[in-house]
């Protein structure tokens, strides 16, 4: 150990442990890439394995220097180009190299096993062991080659392999974890494979690449994907801040909205060929689904039916008043209220309040046996469901802050919020198709709306628009007069009917590339 005394000796040292560091990873990476197809309680010993052959055979090669001397001699000519026993291990390997790559990176683009992982068949250990062994003997060569050129000691050399060795094999593990966890580096992984089967062919014809190329490609490309992992994780972190229930629903509506199929049918002489899709959800299916996963997400202001289209019983009209109100419209509940909507008293059945208008009951104390239940207009609508399970098939009342009634809201309410509207028979459908695009309603709601137009940008998470009427209000910050045209998000919308104070109806056609405008 005297030679630890040297500084150039040592200096010497140590350069060679970084090389042969440098030069042994290829090969780890060709390790794990190999492991990976063994089972899992195979794959250490293989990794071990390969790496104690590495270091066997570069001390084996050490100890035979005078051997590989003999090694650089030509054996063979073709042409002006003389072979030698390096040579052809040069050519053997880099074969070897490029054909495994070109295989892996096969099989890994095509997504072979993705669908049939429980079935997936593992190599055999000996078999990927052979494949190590072969690809030891050409990287110990290029380790060894400059060992030799780098220190006339054996021992130092020897000494030098065998620490270089004992550092792969700690690493090794947590870089073979790393490259098969992350499967753009395996890509990249066999990528830089490709390259250095290349080189070795190159320098087996005696076109000699400097390794300082491929080491500044190889580190670009590192530092690339070093980006683009950071870049991910950060994708990652911001994902897992959102909730879970979100997230499923976005990737079920992903898969539901965005997948087609398409199908050729062609006509035998093969002159005309039709497309025509094939979905794998109806557009109901597709519509109701969408309704259950976004629930949660939306308000109950836009859930409930609107305070415009409350049908209420006045306790300060007539009693014949009353009695043709109640037969005059379809509704089965109606609130009670003394003098306005805000004023509620009770809810009361039609058929119930008849019979005891018939008997002279007093409307005010029959319609107080059945107070009102009230909810805030910032209610989740998960919650609402159980408050609407309590009412037993009557309505709720939807309050603003001031306690204003702002709607109410019935469990058919909530139906039409997952499957669509069922209108009534005093009421027309919001949406109405026609020839020129849709004449909607300013009250459609907007989630309706937004799966209807295929228009993602209808909603967004800071507004608190539920009706159409309040984007477009929101949008030109104004009430819109009827025959304006607003451009918003490439739809098209005309005002149809409106007053001072409301938008009735409003036609809406696509448009593309179109700026937002009045």
């Amino acid at each position: 150990m005297s030679f630890l005394l040297d500084p150039s000796v040592l200096a010497g040292f140590f350069t060679l442990v970084l090389l042969e560091i440098v030069l042994g990873i290829d090969n780890l990476v060709f390790i794990a890439i190999l492991s990976d197809k063994l089972s899992p309680k195979q794959r250490d010993k293989a990794r071990l394995t390969g790496l104690l052959l590495a270091m066997v055979m570069r001390l084996g090669l050490l100890s035979l220097m005078s051997w590989m001397s003999t090694m650089s001699h030509p054996l063979f000519s073709i042409g002006d180009l003389s072979f030698s026993g390096r040579e052809l291990m040069l050519l053997t390997g880099g074969v070897f190299l490029l054909f495994k790559a070109t295989t892996e990176l096969h099989e890994r683009l095509e997504n072979r096993d993705v669908h049939n992982v429980k079935h997936k068949g593992y190599a055999s250990f000996w078999s990927v062991v052979v494949q190590v062994v072969v690809l030891d003997a050409v990287f110990s060569l290029d380790a060894v080659i400059t060992a030799v050129g780098m220190v006339n000691d054996l021992s130092i050399m020897m000494l030098a392999v065998v620490i270089a060795m004992s550092v792969m094999l700690i690493a090794s593990k947590p870089l073979t974890n790393f490259v098969n966890a992350h499967p753009t580096v395996v890509v990249l992984c066999l990528s830089f494979l490709l390259m250095i089967g290349l080189s070795l062919l190159a320098e087996g014809f005696h076109f000699n690449i400097p390794k300082g190329y491929l080491y500044a490609a190889i580190s670009f490309s590192i530092i690339i994907e070093l980006f683009n992992q950071m870049a991910r994780r950060n994708l990652m972190r911001y994902q897992e801040r959102r909730p879970m229930r979100e997230r499923t629903a976005e990737a079920i509506q992903r898969l539901m909205g965005g997948y087609r199929q398409y199908v050729s049918h062609g006509i035998e002489d093969g002159s005309v060929t039709t497309v025509s899709p094939k979905e794998e959800f109806k557009d109901e299916e597709r519509y109701m689904m969408n309704g259950v996963l976004t629930l949660a997400a939306r308000s109950v202001r836009s859930i409930m039916t609107p305070r415009g289209e409350i049908s209420w019983v006045d306790l300060t009209s007539s009693l014949d008043e009353v009695r043709m109100q109640l037969l005059d419209t379809p509704h089965s509940l109606f609130p009670v209220c003394r003098g306005d909507l805000d004023s509620i008293i009770g809810v009361v059945r039609a058929k119930e309040l008849l019979v005891a208008l018939d008997h002279g009951v007093d409307v005010f104390t029959f319609a107080s046996a059945t107070p009102p239940i009230i909810i805030p207009d910032t209610l989740n609508p998960l919650n609402l469901l159980g408050v609407l399970r309590r009412a037993k098939g009557s309505f709720v009342v939807v309050t603003g802050e001031f306690g204003t009634v702002q709607g109410l809201i019935t469990p058919l309410d909530v139906l039409e919020a997952i499957a669509g509207e069922f209108p009534d028979e005093d009421e027309t459908p919001d949406i109405v198709i026609d020839e020129e695009g849709w004449l909607v309603k300013g009250g459609a709601d907007l989630h309706s709306l937004q799966h209807l137009f295929n228009n993602q940008n209808l909603i967004k998470p800071e507004d608190h628009n539920a009706s159409l009427a309040g984007l477009i209000i929101e949008h030109i910050g104004r009430l819109p007069k009827i025959g304006d045209i607003i451009n918003i998000y490439s739809l098209r919308f005309q005002i149809i009917e409106a007053t001072d104070y409301r938008i009735d109806l409003i036609r809406v056609t696509k448009q593309d590339n179109t700026r937002d405008h009045v």
